[in-house]
């Protein structure tokens, strides 16, 4: 019984702290952090697709982040997610 407990409490601290470390990757320590853009979504031809998988990400400097779509077309569905982020 006492190792059931100790097994089932094992794995739940297994997984909250993955979660902290993903949380921790998101907090600003004075330079930018491509984690920020990772639950970033974009409309990919009907589909919801992660920001990284349709343009390239990049830290030039420590403020600043640049996306770089690989389809000129796509340039408009990036920047909805962030419009509407800002305007909420």
């Amino acid at each position: 019984m006492i190792a059931d407990v100790k097994s089932k409490t094992s794995a739940g601290m297994t997984k909250a702290l993955e979660s902290f470390k993903r949380d921790l990757s998101k907090v600003r320590t004075g330079r930018a952090s491509l984690a920020l853009l990772d639950d970033v979504r974009v409309d990919y031809y009907g589909t919801p697709t992660p920001l990284n998988q349709v343009a390239a990400l990049a830290v030039p400097e420590p403020r600043l982040i640049t996306i770089q779509p690989w389809e000129k077309n796509l340039a408009g569905e990036i920047e909805k997610p962030f419009s509407r982020q800002i305007s909420a």
